[in-house]
């Protein structure tokens, strides 16, 4: 019999999922994500403090990359992320990361 830690992992599926996200101009962003884990939200609470904005863009810059598992974005673009992207898509954006998977955004090859 498994043990409860074991049980408790791979109840986790912490596979990734398929996020799409449609922007202000009409166009669809794909991106990848797995659930978001404890450890991953500590980490984007020290970068934020008390700023639930800064706390869910460290989020979507950590969680967010493509189909290889490869990140799309560095700690480093924050700034150019806050000044050069529309406030609407960048809420969305970060709003997928947060939200909890459904059927249809799981990978099908996981």
């Amino acid at each position: 019999m498994p043990s409860a830690l074991d049980r408790l992992k791979k109840a986790a599926n912490l596979q990734p999922a398929k996020k799409l996200v449609t922007l202000q101009d009409g166009t669809v962003f794909e991106f990848w994500r797995t659930p978001l884990t404890m450890a991953e939200r500590e980490r984007a609470q020290k970068g934020a403090k008390d700023d639930v904005n800064a706390f869910a863009l460290q989020l979507f810059i950590l969680k967010a990359q493509d189909e290889t598992g490869t990140r799309l974005f560095s700690a480093g673009q924050v700034a150019e992320l806050k000044h050069d992207v529309r406030d609407a898509d960048l809420q969305s954006l970060m709003f997928a990361v947060i939200e909890d998977d459904s059927e249809e955004d799981l990978d099908p090859k996981g």
